[in-house]
């Protein structure tokens, strides 16, 4: 459900964004509103508290965000909060940059090694990424995972490759198990 909402209100203002040509403003502006509501927990509270009413809820926000966001994006979460949606807002802001960045040809790639990348290895992997994707651009996150023992899980969306020792070893395992003596 909480998808199905996501997508419904990302897709709306993506639409939009696209429509009156803001895609990189509102883009800009949903990240720093992500992060402003990540620290500011009391505002969250305050717009999912179920003894205001909506219209004191909205009021509120007009009065923290108006004249420092656009108009599209203060419409936009004028309806989020007057339709009882607030508590949806992460899976709508994060709905909405993934759509922006699809559109911009832009792939998120989550890197899962054993042991930290150089950066040469770094900017090897992203060249081979956008040499067999169909991406203009890639955004890379890089993790360190000891379970893995070596080699590496690139996740990007959900398409995952997995070439780790870890993974190749429980392959080995089931297969050693199959052989009947």
């Amino acid at each position: 459900m909480a998808k199905l909402i996501s997508k419904t209100y990302g897709d709306a203002l993506f639409e939009l964004a696209v429509e009156r040509d803001k895609v990189d403003v509102l883009l800009e502006e949903m990240e720093q509103l992500k992060r402003v509501l990540s620290e500011n927990e009391e505002f969250g509270r305050l717009m999912n508290h179920p003894k205001i009413i909506k219209e004191e809820k909205v009021q509120v926000a007009r009065n923290i965000f108006e004249g420092r966001v656009s108009e599209e994006l203060l419409g936009f979460l004028t309806i989020v909060i007057s339709k009882d949606r607030y508590r949806d807002i992460d899976a709508i802001i994060d709905y909405f940059i993934a759509e922006v960045k699809r559109y911009k040809g832009i792939g998120i790639a989550t890197v899962t090694t054993a042991v930290p990348l150089r950066e040469e290895q770094r900017r090897e992997i992203e060249r081979k990424l956008l040499d067999t994707t169909q991406y203009r651009e890639m955004e890379m996150h890089y993790r360190e995972d000891a379970a893995l023992i070596g080699g590496m899980v690139i996740r990007i969306g959900d398409r995952v490759v997995d070439s780790s020792i870890r993974t190749k070893l429980s392959e080995m395992q089931k297969e050693l198990l199959k052989v009947q003596l």
